[in-house]
């Protein structure tokens, strides 16, 4: 990206950037946690749904998901401890992408449970498979976006000296400070 554009242009544009990935993946995360929270029976029920872990495992991960989401989208949200919270999201979302590839290749007709719900799709009812990973995959590029240029601008790393520079994203080339 930064050889695309003059080194001026990057460095005022690449944290703006990066301040808007880090929201909407960290919303997203909030809103999907919260949502699971509330109804964290359902969260369960959406994990066993994918047949994919032992119910023991899948019981786990029902009650832990939420909590994983809300921390990792609360951190993204203001800042800090940006590339981790970065990578953790990405992960997820991958992890979600499998998941759903996973249920569509098997032939499971199942709510992904994204964001609260999840089991048993009706019989009127279809799988929305490929929008879903097509949501999340985006979700994926918006966290590798973060991993390479953060923390972005309003972000608590950069107020707490944790992001090893100006409180921005340096760019490789830009003298002129």
């Amino acid at each position: 990206m930064t050889a695309l554009l003059p080194p001026r242009v990057a460095s005022v544009a690449i944290p703006w950037v990066t301040t808007v990935a880090r929201l909407i993946l960290g919303a997203v995360l909030i809103v999907a946690g919260g949502l699971k929270i509330g109804s964290i029976q359902q969260s369960v029920m959406a994990v066993r749904a994918y047949r994919l872990l032992p119910d023991s495992l899948a019981t786990t991960v029902g009650y832990g998901l939420p909590i994983l989401e809300v921390v990792v989208g609360v951190l993204l949200v203001v800042g800090l401890l940006t590339r981790v919270a970065a990578v953790v999201g990405g992960l997820l979302m991958l992890a979600f992408v499998f998941g759903i590839a996973w249920a569509w290749a098997r032939g499971l007709r199942i709510d992904c449970g994204c964001f609260g719900g999840g089991g048993q799709l009706e019989a009127w009812e279809e799988p929305s498979y490929l929008l879903d990973i097509v949501r999340d995959f985006g979700l994926v590029l918006l966290a590798a976006w973060t991993v390479r240029f953060p923390p972005g601008r309003f972000a608590l790393d950069a107020a707490l000296g944790l992001s090893g520079g100006r409180g921005d994203t340096e760019i490789e080339g830009d003298d002129n400070e």
